[in-house]
């Protein structure tokens, strides 16, 4: 036989969708909050959006035509790039530092490891946690001339987590977004109407938000502090429904206020630093909402979504490993002598 068979490198499976599909119906499910955000913030809110998209397009093109690489923005992964992190950027951000905060996302955490599919950590959430580190203050300015007080999150902290009398904040303005906070945050409404578009084109799963969320809201309601947590509060002989509400309360509040939805939808369900099993997903989202709490409770700061993502990133080979399913037939035999 003289004709030769090419066969290409394993796995032999073939499929209508590509990057470039998967990445544009991202964009198409962020679309809804990027909107209301412009809304809610102003024209500001669109101009960082555009520049740090740019930012992130034209370093992909810069390193590739550094490196001698084919270019690869077609598959549209730098713009999601570059929207997520515009979407976690305060309006008040310069606009300079959205670019470096573009440059280091796809540069520093995406290409340097090999670019799509080859970095160990989201490279929008990479890049926030190195601004917030370099410029504190831009990072946490919230406000603006529409918004003139501290974000929910902010009074939840301030305040020890009691949050009755309700002062400032319904949870009726946290749900649909007319409230201080990052530009693509704030609207729980929108964020789910986002998440909606990419479970029905089955670009995600429900595992990981569901188990982030889930987790989360467990220990938050029975340990989140609201001056004492459900324990300490049940000692003093306050009546269950009384306990109850205010947990639950507390609880909503915490879900819907800071960047959880938008973590637990667009940013921990990243192809390429989420574990591959059924298992090790649902572990992965569990150990984000474990950190997310914990961040929250007894950290510094209000937030923890983004370093609650990445710690749990880099926990993603032992979730695999600890989660892989066994080999069909494979037994261990006992060695002679033990």
């Amino acid at each position: 036989m003289s004709e030769l068979f090419h066969v290409s490198s394993a796995p032999h499976v073939r499929a209508k969708t590509s990057t470039q599909n998967v990445m544009l119906w991202v964009i198409i499910a962020m679309l809804p909050t990027a909107c209301f955000g412009i809304w809610n913030f102003g024209f500001r809110a669109l101009l960082l959006i555009v520049a740090t998209v740019l930012s992130c397009v034209a370093s992909e093109t810069v390193y590739n035509l550094i490196a001698k690489k084919k270019n690869t923005i077609g598959d549209l992964s730098a713009v999601v790039t570059g929207m997520i992190l515009a979407l976690n950027f305060p309006v008040t951000l310069p606009i300079w530092e959205a670019v470096i905060g573009g440059i280091v996302a796809i540069i520093v955490v995406k290409m340097l490891f090999g670019g799509l599919g080859q970095n160990f950590m989201n490279p929008a959430l990479g890049a926030r946690c190195f601004l917030l580190i370099a410029f504190t203050s831009d990072m946490s300015n919230f406000v603006t001339d529409a918004y003139s007080t501290a974000t929910p999150l902010a009074e939840l902290k301030a305040t020890n987590g009691i949050i009755a009398p309700w002062n400032k904040y319904q949870l009726t303005d946290m749900f649909i977004g007319t409230t201080p906070g990052t530009i693509g945050e704030t609207s729980v409404l929108f964020l789910l109407i986002g998440a909606a578009i990419l479970v029905a084109a089955k670009v995600i799963s429900l595992r990981i938000p569901l188990a982030y969320l889930g987790s989360f809201a467990v220990l938050m309601f029975f340990f989140g502090k609201r001056g004492m947590t459900i324990p300490e509060i049940a000692a003093t002989g306050v009546d269950f429904g009384t306990l109850f509400t205010q947990a639950s309360t507390y609880t909503l509040a915490q879900l819907m206020c800071g960047g959880i939805m938008f973590g637990a939808f667009f940013m921990a369900t990243d192809y390429a630093t989420t574990p591959i099993t059924k298992k090790g997903q649902i572990l992965f989202g569990i150990c984000c909402g474990v950190l997310t709490f914990l961040f929250r409770t007894i950290g510094g700061t209000p937030e923890g979504v983004s370093y609650a993502i990445i710690l749990s990133n880099l926990m993603v080979p032992l979730i695999e490993k600890i989660t892989v399913p066994r080999a069909f037939g494979v037994v261990k035999v006992k060695k002679e002598g033990k």
